[in-house]
Formats: structure tokens, sequence, C-alpha cells
């Protein structure tokens, strides 16, 4: 009783750690919805233009003469939007901005597959067989990998691996939120890291592509350009959250109380697989092959349909500038059979409906996207994307940080936005325009570039209240101790992320800098602005 006393009379007491936490919460509430603050950055930018354009802001354009998209005075002056030419032009392409908007169709598309072994329980089930199919040794790894491919769909990480994950440790006489935070660790704190190319890839990679039209008209980033990366990646974030679940945070947790558990929490929903479920993934898992195989005998061949017709090599093929569709594919087909076996998906009706039912619930993307194209392609028009860039390069320059270090900057103050901007494409449509062509200038590919983003937008997921799911995941964790609060959360998902972003960001490192791999298929690691 008296340990419980002193324990309860220390908690009001507010630590460095939890004040920032308070700070960054607070911060965080005072910014607008994501979609507002994309309206009030385009008002911003026509009215900074005006300003800009009156002044006459302008700087020296460092691309050689004859370069694409290079000023014919050799200077890059800032456009205003702000009069009446600037008001016939985004009038007559408000629609365009949008339709045209690169991330925006390939996400739909890649969407509509992924819908498919989703909603005919494919999905669930292969997540389901993979957790509890885990020997006791191996539980804690499998449940941080099986995180990290539930990414494929997001949603679904979340709403069925976190409380599974949980379930499943206090079942093994674990601690259930040890369960829970290497789940959570995996499916939002290694975000980016995959096996396949998912619904992320498109939509990162299209952003990028126009961010590096400012410097390079002509440069096309395809939704695989990390993909070298991601895939290791699974690995190393699997090992690395298996570590911290282990090591740190379950023997931080202790011993589970069951007194704790609120009164309405039930383990029967343990979820094993049926025979039927069982039968139903082997299926899947075949028509998986069968269209593995077909797809190899367009690309592996030497004379392969789908290989790049002039060159003869899979860079630059269609086979890659048609990835989305194949994801399409890939998701939709092992989806159907699947739903064929166990009853979920009778007719065409029934994959009709699920790819409706997807597309519904993209309805806040699709606002989204309207506002972000915006705001992407007035900062094109204006040139201060290019202005920015071409400053912050000589910035960088003048102070001597143009070395991989620059790197280590980058993806920390990546991960610092993230805490007060959660969504991904979100927070790269804001920063994008401005890093991309200032790091191309300095020297880096925009595939490189894209690469260490995706580090820092995912490593501080975990410890975000912005974070779109941290409410539901805080839900969770209070079915197992009941006065859990959000700060507790945190701290608990602390560690990981702090190992992931020291861990994953050497690992970048190494990669790029030391060993010479390339990000992603073609993927270049430097950019020479002449070239």
């Amino acid at each position: 009783m008296h340990t419980s006393a002193s324990h309860q009379m220390q908690k009001p007491k507010k630590t460095w750690f939890t004040r920032f936490l308070d700070t960054v919460e607070w911060l965080g509430n005072l910014l607008p919805h994501p979609i507002t603050l994309f309206a009030l950055f385009c008002v911003a930018i026509l009215v900074a233009s005006g300003i800009a354009g009156y002044f006459e802001m302008s700087v020296a354009d460092p691309r050689p003469e004859g370069a694409p998209g290079r000023a014919a005075d050799g200077v890059i002056h800032v456009v205003s939007l702000l009069n009446a030419e600037g008001l016939q032009k985004i009038v007559a392409n408000l629609v365009a901005n949008f339709t045209g908007f690169a991330p925006l169709g390939t996400v739909l598309v890649a969407m509509l597959g992924v819908a498919i072994a989703e909603y005919s329980g494919l999905l669930s089930a292969a997540m389901r067989g993979l957790v509890m199919g885990a020997s006791r040794r191996m539980v804690t790894l499998v449940v941080v990998f099986a995180g990290i491919i539930s990414n494929t769909a997001s949603e679904l990480g979340y709403v069925v691996l976190i409380p599974l994950a949980a379930m499943l440790f206090h079942s093994l006489g674990r601690h259930p939120l040890a369960g829970l935070a290497a789940a959570f660790a995996g499916v939002s704190g290694g975000y980016s890291a995959n096996l396949l190319l998912g619904t992320v890839d498109p939509l990162l990679s299209g952003i990028t592509e126009t961010a590096a039209q400012m410097i390079d008209p002509t440069y096309t980033v395809g939704p695989e350009v990390n993909w070298y990366f991601m895939f290791a990646s699974t690995f190393a974030i699997t090992i690395m959250g298996a570590f911290v679940t282990e090591k740190i945070v379950e023997p931080k947790l202790g011993k589970y109380n069951p007194e704790d558990a609120s009164d309405d929490l039930d383990q029967d929903k343990m979820g094993k697989l049926t025979a039927l479920e069982k039968k139903a993934l082997k299926a899947a898992g075949l028509a998986a092959l069968v269209v593995s195989a077909l797809l190899a005998l367009t690309i592996v061949p030497a004379d392969g349909i789908l290989r790049n017709p002039e060159t003869g090599l899979i860079s630059g093929s269609p086979f890659l500038k048609g990835i989305v569709a194949f994801i399409f594919v890939f998701f939709a087909i092992p989806g159907f059979v699947y739903g064929k076996v166990v009853g979920t998906m009778n007719s065409d009706r029934d994959v009709i409906n699920a790819m409706s039912k997807s597309m519904s619930t993209m309805g806040m993307y699709i606002v989204l996207v309207f506002f972000a194209a915006q705001f992407v392609a007035f900062f094109k028009w204006t040139n201060f994307g290019q202005v920015f860039a071409v400053a912050g390069a000589d910035m960088l320059q003048s102070i001597g940080l143009t070395g991989p270090m620059l790197f280590f900057a980058f993806i920390l103050m990546c991960g610092f936005i993230n805490l007060m901007i959660g969504s991904a494409s979100a927070q790269w449509a804001v920063t994008a325009p401005i890093f991309v062509p200032m790091l191309m200038l300095v020297g880096y590919a925009p595939e490189t570039i894209q690469a260490a983003y995706r580090i820092g937008d995912s490593v501080t997921n975990i410890i975000t209240p912005m974070m779109s799911y941290f409410g539901m995941i805080l839900a969770v964790a209070t079915r197992y101790q009941k006065n859990l609060g959000l700060g507790t959360l945190i701290a608990t998902m602390l560690p990981y992320s702090m190992v992931f972003i020291v861990g994953w960001s050497l690992m970048f490192y190494v990669w790029v800098f030391i060993l010479g791999i390339p990000v992603g298929p073609g993927a270049a690691t430097y950019y020479n602005i002449g070239g």
C-alpha cells in the first residue's frame, strides 16, 4: 500500500521529457487540419510572390548553358501570381493541377488492388497466420516483422495486428503492452520499410518527381526507386524492434498484473485460423506464385517484352514505369482467389463492392490532394522552389555542410517536422519542393534524398500524438492498464524511436556512402547538375 501511495505522490512531478511532450502536443494542436494548412499555404504563396515580384527577387541559375529548364538570361526570377496574369493561370489550370498531380492516380490504382486482398480477408488472415504461428522464441521478431509488412495496407496493421499482438503476449504470460509496443513499432516506426512495393511508394515518388523537375524538367522518379534499401530495412527494423522490446521495454514494464486490466477485457478474440482459411491461404499463395512467374517471363529473359525496347535493360523499362499496374494485379488476383475459397468473394459484384468501399475511404486523401496539388503548382510557377534551393545550396556550401553528414541533419529535421505534421504525403508535399532541388544542387540524386526523408518520416510516428491512429492505440492499451495516459504510451515508445533513428541513419550512411549500393533499381546516388 505504501509503495502505491508514494508512486501516486510522485506522479504529478513533471520531468523535462514530459514537458517536451506537452509542448509538442500543444504545438501540434495549434496547427490547423492538413487540408486547411495547404489552403493557407496557397494564399501565403500568392502574397509572398507578389511581394518578391515587386522587389524583383532573383538568383543566378547554376545550371550550365543548354541545360534543360535553364533560364534564358541565366537568372531565376520570382514570378508574381498576384496580378492579372497570375489569376488567369490559376483559373485555367486549377483542374489540370489536380488531375495531373502525379501521386493521385497511381495511389488510387494501387489501392484498388490492395482493397480486393483486404476485403476478401486475405491480408488479415495472412497476418494472423504469421503471428499466431510464431514459436515462443521467435514471437517478438515475428510481431515486429508482421507490423512492417502490414504497411502495404497500413490501416490493417493498426486495426488488426496491434490488438492481436497484445492478446498474443498476454496469452504467453508476457506483458501485453510489450506486444502492443512491438507491433506499433513495426507498423508505424518502420512505416517506410517493406518487402513489397506498397501504396506509399507511388505516393512519395510522384511528389519527388515534381520537385526534381524544378531543376531538371526531364527527371523521372518511379515508385520502385527506394525498393532495395526499404527491402533491407525491413530486416534491420525487425532486429532493432525486437531488441528494444526484449532488452529495454519489457524489462521496464515489469511483470504484468491482471488486476490492472479494464473490466471489459475479452481474451476470446485470439482469431486463430480456421481450416478453411488455411486452405484459402494456400490457394492464394499458389495464385501469387503463378502471377510472379508470369511477370518474371516478361522481364527476366533478355528479350522479355517488358524490358526497355531501346536498351534491353530493366532500367527505364515499361515494367518499372508500369509498376503500379503490377501492384494492382499482385494483390487483386490472390485476394480474389482467397475470397472465392472462403466465400467472401463469389461474384464480380463482391469485387466491385470491395474496390468501391476502398475508394469511399479515400475521400479525405482526395480532398487533401486537391489543395496539395495547387500548392505544389503555385510553388513551381513562382520559382520560389528554385530560388530557395539555390540560396540554400549556397549556404550549405559556404558552411561546408555538403558531405554525407548533411543527411543526418536532414533526417533529424524530417523527424522533428513529423511530430507536428503526421501525414507522410502532407509533410513531403510541403518539404520536397524546397529540399529536393536544394540537395540536387549540392550533388545528390532525388532517389537518395527521398530514402533519407522516409527514415525521418517513419521514426517519430510512434511518439507523436498527431499520428491519426494514436488515440486508437491508447484505447487498446487502456484495456490492459486502466489508468494508462498519453505520456506513458509515448514514453514506452520513445526507446524504439531513438534506436531506429540512430540505427537506420547509420544503415543509410553505410549503404549509400560506404558500400555505394543504389537505394533502388536504376536509382542514382549522386546528381550532376551539368550532366
